[in-house]
């Protein structure tokens, strides 16, 4: 359990974060999650947040409390030191010590193990192998790739035997291959060492992907914490989840695969989608990112279509904020979730859509990829 309320004021305008940033960051946040993420925009408060779990910045008043544990409350003068603190921090390059090669800097990590005990899941070997290193064992951080130096820095805070894993943006350098490469190290981790991890990013996709639960960050302040799924489907959070980047989240379960035409069968309350793919088992439960702008609307069901996903629904609501672009939500059958339709103010016209008209959601199998898959735990 995270427990944390702490704020932190700045003596000066702060920059940071990328661009800008604010002189005061405020955050209260409550989680039981695996993974919890910190979202928003770049100066929102993200990083700072982190920097005052792991000790680096110090709240000018609240508490921190983690697992039960209290690491700093300004009413008791309780501040535990960074190095009892137990965390494991992955920044954006992974800072490795480019003096030392690659098992050095592992064997830094568990240096600096604040539990005497080694866990069995944490063990060097285990490290390495799950994180396909020991090729590397050898080499400088100059010679790796982006890539790989991020697949160290990811060993070394695992070596740390850390309580709490830090990563601030671990992706924001990388192309994206590589991020798809961490993202799948990262799921890994989640599920074969279960350690807690705090994952600060401003991308959708990494989010939706990876999180159980969200903060939303904007000016210094949480606005929201809660479920992925509830954050992602808010309306009222739109502003700051991104309207470009919009739609919804559902979860699903994958109950065949074609392994002929290469496609997954996912059941969900309210229907079945197809994705390309058949590396997910039968039985595993998957969050499906459905944007917006990927779903098309019929008044018939079509035939003769390339389109795989046809879902009957009903027109919930028209979003008109003028211009050539609306988005209309859709309730599908059986009432348990919905879709968001990103479509012209021309196709609106044509279709005549009304609340309570019945339409079909139409939605290609190919705008599902690992990016819009998340495994969950």
């Amino acid at each position: 359990m995270i427990e944390f309320e702490a704020e932190v004021r700045f003596a000066v305008p702060r920059r940071g974060e990328g661009q800008g940033g604010v002189e005061r960051v405020s955050a209260t946040l409550r989680s039981e999650a695996r993974i919890l993420a910190l979202f928003g925009r770049s100066g929102s408060g993200k990083s700072t947040v982190v920097n005052m779990l792991a000790g680096l910045v110090r709240p000018t008043r609240g508490h921190i409390v983690i697992d039960g544990e209290t690491w700093f409350d300004a009413a008791l003068g309780v501040d535990t030191p960074i190095e009892r603190r137990g965390v494991g921090y992955v920044f954006q390059d992974g800072l490795l010590f480019p003096h030392l090669n690659v098992g050095e800097n592992l064997r830094y990590g568990a240096r600096r193990a604040v539990r005497r005990e080694v866990s069995a899941t944490l063990g060097f070997d285990a490290v390495v192998d799950l994180l396909g290193l020991r090729p590397l064992l050898a080499r400088v951080p100059a010679s790796l790739s982006g890539g790989e130096r991020q697949r160290v820095a990811i060993g070394r805070a695992l070596l740390s035997q850390p309580r709490l894993l830090l990563m601030d943006e671990p992706l924001a350098s990388l192309d994206n291959a590589r991020r798809g490469e961490i993202l799948r190290l990262i799921e890994a981790v989640r599920d074969e060492f279960r350690v807690r991890i705090v994952y600060v990013s401003h991308s959708v996709g990494e989010v939706t992907r990876l999180a159980d639960e969200v903060a939303v960050m904007n000016d210094g302040c949480t606005i929201a914490c809660a479920d992925t799924e509830t954050v992602f489907n808010r309306d009222d959070l739109r502003p700051y989840t991104g309207r470009f980047e919009g739609g919804v989240l559902l979860e699903a379960t994958a109950t065949r695969c074609d392994e002929r035409l290469a496609m997954t069968h996912y059941r969900f309350d309210g229907g079945e989608l197809v994705a390309p793919g058949t590396d997910t088992a039968p039985g595993a439960r998957v969050r499906i990112r459905i944007r917006a702008r990927d779903v098309a609307i019929a008044l018939t069901r079509p035939s003769g279509l390339s389109i795989r996903n046809v879902l009957p629904a009903t027109v919930a609501a028209i979003d008109d904020r003028g211009g050539a672009i609306v988005e209309v939500r859709l309730s599908l059958a059986g009432g348990g979730h919905a879709l968001l339709a990103r479509i012209t103010r021309a196709a609106l016209d044509e279709l005549q859509l009304a609340p309570g008209l019945p339409v079909f959601a139409l939605i290609k199998a190919i705008a599902f990829d690992r990016r819009s898959l998340g495994f969950t735990a």
